[in-house]
């Protein structure tokens, strides 16, 4: 195929993995919301209940579409089962260090990591997959990490919620993107290789991970929709866009949970976090211009 008769197929592709990403974003930018409503369940309970009803989802979806032949041909394959294994347990983190943010009232800290986020990503893409960076853009890093080194002079400590939460997504979105399988097939290997962990946990929990009321149940239940969808959505963008390009689009996610952190949970926001915030918003500013100027 020349390169001309690619284009449009590759045009279709970006389009196909902006929609996509944009899809996980908002979803996840507005997830805390749902999280709020399960406040009194432990953060690890919430976490196993979102991992079973997950798989529960991602199995009937791979029904609908087919895809059981996919999954078996994926199992066959050592290198692809070595990396979801690694992305499962680097998204596992995740959700359990954001799950415990939300319920514990610090949805400004989850806010800050997935700011983060975007840019160490664009690191990592650089560092490891060999993109390139202008001048602009590694001013644009710096910002971030300015904002960083901010906030843990004045609170004497680093933001080691926010860094968990950057680092975990960012891990797990470079696994994603090495991993060669399509977005159902990878999520429900991802869901099934930590289904057995969560299930053990919800059994062997003192008070019966099932023994709740059941509209608590309901709630707990619909977080597998809200938990596959997105990264549905966000395996579909990985396999279609730069990684860089998807860390940028990550901005989106963050600033409706600093909106929601702010002015629905009425969080503190001292001086110096909006300091550091403000540095983190000024790289991804400049990161923007610099992609809009190429």
């Amino acid at each position: 195929m020349t390169d001309t008769a690619a284009r449009p197929a590759m045009a279709i592709d970006m389009r196909q993995g902006l929609m996509a990403g944009f899809g996980a974003y908002l979803i996840w930018g507005l997830l805390p919301l749902y999280l709020k409503l399960l406040v009194g369940v432990p953060a690890a309970d919430v976490l196993a209940h979102r991992i079973i009803w997950s798989l529960l989802v991602m199995a009937m979806v791979t029904t609908v579409s087919a895809g059981w032949g996919r999954f078996r041909a994926a199992l066959a394959r050592p290198r692809l089962l070595a990396l979801l294994l690694g992305s499962s347990v680097f998204i596992t983190c995740n959700w359990l260090i954001y799950t415990w943010a939300i319920l514990d009232d610090h949805v400004l800290d989850a806010s800050l990591g997935y700011f983060i986020n975007p840019l160490i990503s664009v690191v990592f893409g650089v560092v490891l997959l060999g993109e390139r960076l202008s001048r602009l853009q590694w001013l644009a890093v710096s910002c971030a990490l300015s904002g960083v080194v901010v906030l843990t002079v004045a609170h004497g400590e680093l933001p080691v919620t926010s860094l968990a939460l950057a680092l975990s997504f960012a891990l797990y979105g470079l696994i994603r993107k090495q991993a060669q399988v399509d977005a159902v097939t990878g999520l429900l290997m991802e869901t099934l290789i930590i289904a057995p962990v969560a299930l053990v946990w919800l059994l062997t929990r003192p008070s019966g991970g099932f023994a709740l009321p059941m509209p608590m149940l309901l709630l707990l239940a619909a977080g597998g929709v809200l938990t596959a969808v997105p990264l549905l959505m966000f395996g579909i963008a990985a396999r279609r866009l730069k990684l860089s390009t998807l860390g940028l689009m990550q901005y989106l996610s963050p600033s409706l949970v600093f909106l929601l952190a702010v002015f629905v949970f009425h969080e503190a926001l001292d001086v110096w976090r909006l300091v550091a915030f403000a540095c983190i918003w000024l790289g991804l500013a400049i990161y923007s211009l610099s992609l809009t100027r190429r």
